[in-house]
């Protein structure tokens, strides 16, 4: 089973041909970070307009890499999919339009997929060992969110963040800084210069609940950021520290305890935000203690791609989730939260 997907839900336009759910033949992935580095996060209608550039060639050499011709597109695509929601409306309609057009002229399956699945998912890419049930952790730009995972399409959303994303904390503690967009892997660099412990930031663990608050963090930033000499290089590398340990032990610490509460044996991280090496690390030293697996994704399936979009839409064609062209293919939420299929 040969599926095409398209992956546009913020500012990277994505485009992957995935075999059987694991074997990926092509994932292309065209990033929009220098338009949008200048205003120190996305800008929705720029976002836009470059999925309009960009999704016609991106899903053209996704086609190319895997070695399918417009000619056997028939013959060799068996189901198409996109991502419709959550994301910003204007860069999922860009993904969606393209996906239901390839889907009428080719008579193809259509099926859509929520973008947090395929982060969720995107761990059991290249660890076919992964299988449910599980803790998936959910940490970008947008999203951080801890999900039982009872099997593909039935899920208990145990908790996520009640304001700040951990992703978005990391760009808006960058931008106080005076660092450079996107915060999250300028941080993890620098912070490798820099003292964990030269700056206590509070661990906003918020006991009783499997909830985030990231905020919090962030505005300690800014108030120490006034007290020192942030031109000072040592002075950046220790508050990156400092901050990203009280990211990153907020984070594991919360998700060890959920496995544990609800005898969970693995835990999946997805999302931007799974690339950082500490929290990584820590993930790993602290799954070994507790005697809990750890699947991590490889960076490429970290951020946005289409890749694992495809694997998630291969378990839903497997049981016949999908609409076909001449019916109602999907209509755009932004605010989707996870449907048990």
């Amino acid at each position: 089973m040969r599926i095409l997907a398209i992956e546009t839900s913020c500012d990277d336009t994505s485009s992957s041909v995935v075999e059987n759910g694991n074997k990926v033949l092509s994932n292309i992935i065209s990033s929009q970070i220098s338009v949008h580095a200048k205003y120190n996060g996305v800008v929705p209608e720029l976002a836009s307009r470059e999925h309009i550039k960009n999704v016609n060639i991106v899903f053209e050499q996704a086609l190319k890499q895997a070695n399918i011709s417009f000619e056997n597109f028939d013959k060799e695509i068996d189901y198409i999919t996109c991502t419709y929601g959550p994301g910003l409306a204007g860069s999922l309609l860009v993904g969606v339009m393209t996906a239901k057009t390839l889907s009428y002229i080719y008579k193809k399956p259509l099926i859509p997929i929520n973008h947090i699945e395929g982060h969720i998912f995107s761990a059991a890419i290249e660890n076919k060992e992964l299988k449910p049930p599980f803790l998936a952790v959910v940490i970008s730009g947008g999203h951080t969110e801890l999900v039982i995972i009872k099997d593909y399409g039935k899920y208990k959303f145990l908790g996520g963040t009640r304001d700040d994303a951990c992703g978005e904390a990391f760009d808006k503690a960058a931008k106080i800084l005076g660092l450079p967009y996107p915060g999250g892997p300028i941080i993890d660099k620098l912070a490798e210069q820099g003292n964990n412990d030269a700056v206590h930031f509070t661990r906003p663990m918020m006991k009783g609940t499997w909830d985030f608050s990231f905020s919090g963090i962030k505005t300690a930033v800014l108030n120490y950021s006034k007290k020192v000499d942030i031109k000072k290089q040592n002075i950046i590398n220790d508050i990156c520290a400092s901050f990203r340990q009280a990211v990153a032990e907020t984070v594991v610490t919360k998700s060890v305890e959920a496995a544990k509460k609800y005898g969970l044996k693995s835990i999946a991280l997805g999302g931007g935000v799974s690339c950082n090496s500490l929290i990584r690390n820590m993930f790993k030293k602290e799954c070994k203690k507790n005697k809990i697996n750890i699947f991590l994704p490889s960076p490429v399936f970290c951020t946005d791609n289409a890749a694992m979009i495809a694997h998630v839409a291969y378990h839903k064609a497997l049981k016949k989730k999908y609409v076909y062209p001449n019916k109602q293919v999907v209509s755009i939420k932004p605010s989707l939260e996870l449907e048990n299929w």
